[in-house]
Formats: structure tokens, sequence, C-alpha cells
């Protein structure tokens, strides 16, 4: 077995190698929260598709309300804009 390949525990002290473990573990519930987090979403819209509502409308709701108001309003005078320069609007 080559030298590279022999595990290397003491390159980190144990309060480092502590603080790796520690979030790493974080990461890997975070990871498992926004699965679960995820699925209830999907849950959610499916509940909004049965109710008549178009997702994909719904879903551009969302984006758009995370937005802020005044970038958005420039965004969608400069979208009117171009439409109209091409005789869309």
């Amino acid at each position: 077995m080559a030298d590279d390949a022999v595990p290397h525990a003491d390159v980190l002290n144990s309060t480092a190698q502590g603080q790796l473990k520690s979030i790493i573990d974080r990461v890997e519930r975070l990871e498992v929260e926004k699965t679960e987090i995820m699925e209830q979403m999907k849950e959610v819209y499916a509940e909004a598709k049965g109710n008549g509502f178009d997702v994909k409308i719904l879903k551009k709701v969302v984006r758009i309300r995370k937005q802020d108001r005044a970038k958005r309003q420039e965004e969608d005078a400069i979208f009117d804009l171009y439409m109209s320069a091409i005789g869309e609007i």
C-alpha cells in the first residue's frame, strides 16, 4: 500500500477533527431536512393543482415575490419596452 493511502488523522489536531466531524454531521442533517422540505413543497403544489391552480404560474409568483420590488418593476418596464419594440404588445 502506498504511503498516500495511509489515513492522515495526525494532520489535524483533535479540536480540528471534532470541528470537521461536527460540520459534516450538520451538513448531513441539513441535507435530510432539505429533502423533507422539498417533499412538503411538492405536496403543497400537488394540493394547489388539485384545487385548480396552475402550478407553473404559482412557482413563477413565488420566484417573482423573492425579487426586490424596484428591481422587478425595472425589469418589467424593460421587458415591456422590448416586447413593444418587436410588435408583440
